[in-house]
């Protein structure tokens, strides 16, 4: 058996360990590739090491296959794994992202869509999250507007992407800055175009560290943690979405809240509709789930939607990690003042 590459001693690693070693490979790959970005190339990378360790490249590439009849028991031990030798799959698991229990006073900013955002209303925002010392602040999705790469017939006076870049570091120097606490990116339908964009005019550079959105912002240096993937964000029992992971089927004559109550059926604050909304209803057990949906920090009236029924606002989350109970007030900005 020759000496195992660095590569080779990190998957081996994985492998042996028992809260890993189930997973799909295209999970551990992702999982892997996560906190070893420095030594793979991209998650495919990853995963073709471990296909190698786990046998899956042929009877003639397994030096170091894990013996599937050992791998069968172990799994049958702990009712977990393959022990049938199903064919390998493509799943991926699709966890929440769990705010951690520092993060009890929250503010909550969604569609601030820079660099075409409102300075009266996200300063009012700004204000209100000093004044209340916030301890989290979640970017709610649609932070970037990422107008240059959308699908739509584009403007070329407008902003390249790379100052719509530079303008969006600014704003996280500003929260940081003022806030001095953890900030939480959430990819929202409008920074989805920059991967999109990638996936038609350069698939090349997919998963490669240098050009993901949290290198490209710097979030290190504005100690901000990315959440991709459309997940769910839990803040205790709250449910905190962007709103376009329901797709095109969230739609309510009465207001957006109801909306995604209709398709949630769970406690849940959205942005993505613009406009401030609450909406409670009682289940058969005498549960009251309550949903909401908030304002925007962005211009009113862009000019591939001048009319709307939108309204600036924001939210603000507090929570009792203990037990998982929260609290929301859900604002809106009007003339100047919280309403």
């Amino acid at each position: 058996m020759g000496k195992r590459t660095a590569k080779g001693q990190i998957v081996v690693e994985y492998l042996n360990d028992e809260t890993t070693n189930h997973l799909p490979s295209k999970s551990l790959a992702s999982l892997i590739y996560k906190k070893n970005s420095k030594v793979f190339k991209d998650v495919e990378d990853v995963r073709d090491v471990i296909r190698y360790y786990r046998g899956q490249r042929g009877k003639n590439n397994r030096p170091f296959a894990v013996d599937k009849t050992e791998k069968a028991q172990h799994a049958k031990r702990l009712g977990i794994g393959n022990p049938f030798g199903l064919p390998e799959t493509d799943e991926e698991e699709w966890p929440p992202y769990v705010l951690p229990k520092g993060a009890t006073r929250i503010l909550l900013l969604s569609d601030i869509h820079v660099p075409y955002h409102n300075i009266e209303a996200l300063t009012i925002a700004i204000n209100y999250g000093k004044e209340k010392k916030v301890n989290a602040v979640v970017l709610n999705g649609d932070t970037l507007d990422c107008y240059a790469l959308s699908r739509y017939e584009k403007d070329p006076r407008k902003r390249k992407f790379s100052e719509e870049l530079e303008s969006c570091r600014q704003l996280l120097g500003i929260l940081q800055k003022e806030l001095q606490c953890p900030i939480y990116f959430k990819l929202g339908n409008h920074e989805e175009r920059y991967e999109a964009y990638l996936r038609t005019k350069a698939p090349e550079l997919l998963g490669t560290s240098d050009f993901t959105l949290d290198t490209l912002l710097r979030f290190g240096q504005y100690g901000c943690e990315l959440i991709q993937d459309k997940r769910i964000i839990k803040a205790g029992h709250l449910n905190i979405l962007h709103g376009h992971e329901f797709g095109r089927s969230v739609f309510s004559p009465v207001n957006p809240a109801r909306g995604y109550y209709m398709r949630a059926k769970a406690s849940v604050i959205c942005g993505h509709n613009h406009q401030t909304s609450e909406h409670t209803e009682n289940n058969l057990e005498g549960k009251i789930v309550t949903t909401w949906s908030t304002g925007c920090l962005c211009e009113m009236h862009p000019a591939y939607m001048p009319i709307n029924k939108w309204n600036h606002g924001f939210a603000y989350v507090s929570v009792d990690h203990s037990d998982g109970s929260y609290e929301v007030d859900n604002f809106r900005i009007i003339e100047g003042r919280l309403r």
